[in-house]
């Protein structure tokens, strides 16, 4: 699948894409992030016995501000007035912390970018909580999992053995 770039004006320079012209509809994006540490580390942030805090409460509030902050950080995307962020938390009980948003608008240009960054600034988060404790942490891979609504349709990510799904190609 080719897609045509559209952040370039026609001398080639980046630009902030025109949306204008394009329909209000009701739009979604679902991104994932997973942060890599060692069990004991897992363990105390389940436990809640890290000395900054509650991290799953810190990085969820963090993500919700990052998301709604996303156009001061990307500089190409949209001020979005959202209408929905939650962020989730789940892990394989031995070394991995998973990081899933969810994020809605009703608008005329998608919130991909609005998930992935509130996925990273959660994971960003959980580390400068937990550095103390473990400064070789990994974060990632950080992913779109599912966006919905627009003109390019709905997108479904599936593993590399497979192609990733967009609906209207």
């Amino acid at each position: 699948m080719t897609a045509e770039l559209t952040h370039f004006n026609e001398q080639g320079r980046a630009r902030m894409v025109d949306v204008s012209d394009k329909d209000i509809t009701t739009r979604s994006a679902i991104a994932r992030t997973m942060v890599k540490m060692a069990p004991d580390t897992l363990s105390r942030i389940k436990a809640g016995t890290i000395g900054k805090g509650d991290v799953m409460a810190v990085a969820q509030v963090a993500g919700i501000m990052a998301a709604k902050k996303t156009s001061d950080w990307i500089p190409m995307c949209h001020p979005l007035p959202l209408t929905g962020i939650n962020l989730t938390f789940s892990d394989n009980a031995i070394d991995e912390l998973t990081i899933e948003a969810t994020v809605k608008t009703t608008g005329k240009t998608g919130v991909e970018m609005e998930a992935l960054t509130a996925v990273s600034a959660a994971a960003l988060t959980v580390y400068d909580m937990c550095k103390a404790l473990q400064k070789d942490m990994v974060i990632g891979p950080t992913l779109l999992i599912h966006k919905s609504g627009g003109k390019s349709g709905d997108y479904l990510f599936t593993p590399a053995s497979e192609e990733s799904t967009d609906t209207d190609h």
